[in-house]
């Protein structure tokens, strides 16, 4: 096997691994059974406040809250809709489309 193979196969070993379906963030489950958001990433503190369902996230950046499960948006400029699974800490961590 060439090192390019080597290196290729590594690349898309490790992707497929990482990857937990979550397109908006990273899900893990929660110790306690509650669910949490977590804003990991402010879009490079660009957009003015981000907002949550409408209100102002007035919490530091990684900072995990409850909120309940279910869909929620989040705003920094335009608004994305995003599903939050039961029991987990969603880190809300991609603005991308």
């Amino acid at each position: 096997m060439s090192l390019r193979t080597a290196v290729l196969l590594l690349t898309c070993t490790i992707c497929t691994g990482c990857d937990d379906g979550y397109l908006r963030g990273a899900v893990s489950k929660s110790p306690d059974g509650k669910t949490y958001l977590a804003v990991v990433d402010d879009n490079g503190g660009q957009c003015g406040p981000i907002k949550v369902d409408g209100a102002v996230w007035s919490y530091p950046i990684g900072q995990a809250v409850p909120i309940s499960p279910g869909v929620h948006t989040i705003e920094c400029g335009a608004g994305l809709s995003f599903e939050i699974p039961k029991g987990v800490i969603f880190k809300f961590d991609y603005w991308g489309p």
